[in-house]
Parts: structure tokens; sequence; C-alpha cells
């Protein structure tokens, strides 16, 4: 066990038994040329949220730490992205921004685009795991929760886009299942005005979770990983 200093508290926890979860690190959401910045969306913060989950992976990796990307794409007919009787067809912002923008048909979250594919700088390594996902929530319509049970995983270290909408939905769902979820704050980039990150955090930090940053979780898992046998 290690100690992860975090807010409110610190929290123990057994980087075995931990996974890092790398939500939607994607040309669409960080990327220039990406399905967000298409949208209008600010970006700008993304180059320090990829630079910060590179950072967690780096000690994840020494400390032989499970790390799941999440990854959101569409089959190109469109068929699991919910039909017009579902909010999804009508909220998800790929689908939105592909019918005003009709040259980007087809091309926005679909299976093998580029703008589905994971950043430079990000590519899953040996013994990843990688989930494909439709919902912004993680854990609906995916075997996330299965893996984690399966594998005897108790905390989970966020990282990824957007902090208020894929990210808080899926760290919610872990909170409800009794999973520990933890916010690496540095390695998070939030979509719209910046109190939504701050909306999120700060429910993370007082009833939902912790939240913690890049250097702490390097000082805690790199510590785990000098340990002794």
């Amino acid at each position: 066990m290690v100690k992860l200093t975090a807010r409110p508290e610190p929290v123990e926890l057994d980087p075995r038994r931990t996974a890092v979860i790398v939500v939607d690190m994607q040309n669409a959401f960080a990327t220039p040329g990406g399905m967000f910045d298409i949208a209008g969306l600010d970006i700008s913060g993304a180059p320090k949220a990829i630079a910060a989950t590179q950072r967690v992976l780096k000690a994840a990796q020494r400390a032989a730490t499970p790390v799941i990307y999440l990854q959101m794409s569409f089959k190109p007919d469109l068929s699991d992205a919910g039909d017009p009787t579902t909010p999804a067809s009508h909220k998800e912002i790929a689908l939105n921004t592909m019918r005003k923008y009709p040259e980007h048909a087809g091309k926005l979250l679909i299976d093998g685009t580029w703008d589905a594919a994971i950043v430079d700088g990000l590519a899953p390594q040996p013994g990843d795991k990688v989930i494909r996902k439709t919902r912004y929530n993680g854990f609906v319509r995916t075997d996330l929760e299965a893996h984690l049970r399966a594998s005897g995983i108790r905390h989970l270290l966020f990282t990824g886009v957007a902090t208020n909408i894929c990210v808080e939905s899926t760290a919610r769902s872990a909170f409800f299942a009794d999973f520990w979820p933890i916010i690496v704050e540095d390695a998070v980039n939030h979509a719209g005005p910046d109190f939504t990150r701050q909306a999120t955090l700060w429910a993370f930090e007082n009833v939902l979770g912790w939240v913690t940053d890049a250097a702490k979780v390097e000082t805690a898992l790199e510590e785990y990983a000098r340990q002794p046998g």
C-alpha cells in the first residue's frame, strides 16, 4: 500500500489494484482539426493534459499499475449512435457537428478514422486494455465494470477529456459502483467555460471522490516501485 496525496484527504491504495483510466484522449477531443476544434470548443488546455497523462502513464508502467483506455467511436452507418428517439442522437456533439457541417459527415468519431484515433504520444502499450464506447459514460454498454471486477481493481485514476462530460460521467458511475474515483486534475481538460471544470472538481473533492495531480501520482507510484520485492 502507498499513500497518495489528494484532496480532501490522502488515499491509501494498492497500485496492483488500481487502474489509470485514460478517457477519450483522441484526436477528436484534443488535436487541432478534430471534432471539438471543428465544433468551436476550446482545446488549448489539451497539450498540458496530454503531457500530464504521459507522466502518469510512465509512473504506472514502472509500478505495474494497469492502464485502461476508453475510446469513443461509432460504426460508419451510425447504427450504434442512437436513433432519433434517443437523447444521444440529439445531444452528442460529433453527431450534431456532422449534421451542421455536411462536409465532415462520416469523418467525426467514426471507427477507423483519424478523428477517432488516440492522440500521438499516448498510444496504448502491450498489456493495456482499450475499451470502445458509444456513450459519454464508459460504464454504459461496455465491459468496463466486468473487467475491473475480474481484475480486482478498486481505485481509479482518471485522466482525459472532457473533465465535465465523459470523465465526470464515468467517474460518477465508478463512485456509484463502489470504486474509488480519483481525478488527476492537470491530466484532464474540460469543454466549455471554466466554471464547468471547477464544478466537476468541487463535486469530486467534496462528495464523489478525490482530486490529485500528476506529480503526486508519480510520487506515490514511484515509492511503490522502489519497494523491495
